[in-house]
């Protein structure tokens, strides 16, 4: 018998949603080409980190985009937000238009809401 310890040195964090603010699409695709989508999310504290992007596709071209960060429970944190940018690589492999939504926070009434985007596909012409 063995085991194994996950000792993190009493670090302990949670992993949070990242309100997205921004995004900044192209306003057409061309197939098989490689874009940088730019986001701006919004980081609520010193305390936050960055941990990448989830990905959840609906059909073939709808895209669900949620920025992931990682929070240190330390009540030490300042609540100051501040706008951040980071980036994805998206290459385009259909030629129907493609639908993303980036989750930008939870209204008033509990519901996830989005910034959404709904980006044609120029295929070359023979």
């Amino acid at each position: 018998m063995s085991s194994c310890s996950l000792d993190n040195n009493g670090v302990a964090f949670h992993f949070v949603n990242l309100q997205i603010a921004a995004v900044e699409m192209p306003a057409t695709f061309a197939l098989y080409e490689t874009y940088q989508i730019k986001v701006t999310y919004i980081r609520p504290s010193n305390c936050t980190i960055f941990e990448g992007f989830d990905f959840t596709k609906s059909q073939t071209t709808g895209i669900t985009v949620v920025a992931v960060g990682s929070v240190l429970d330390d009540e030490s944190c300042a609540k100051i937000p501040d706008e951040v940018v980071e980036y994805f690589t998206f290459t385009c492999n259909y030629d129907n238009p493609y639908i993303f939504r980036f989750w930008s926070g939870i209204n008033e009434n509990g519901n996830d809401e989005f910034l959404e985007y709904e980006v044609p596909v120029i295929a070359d012409s023979p």
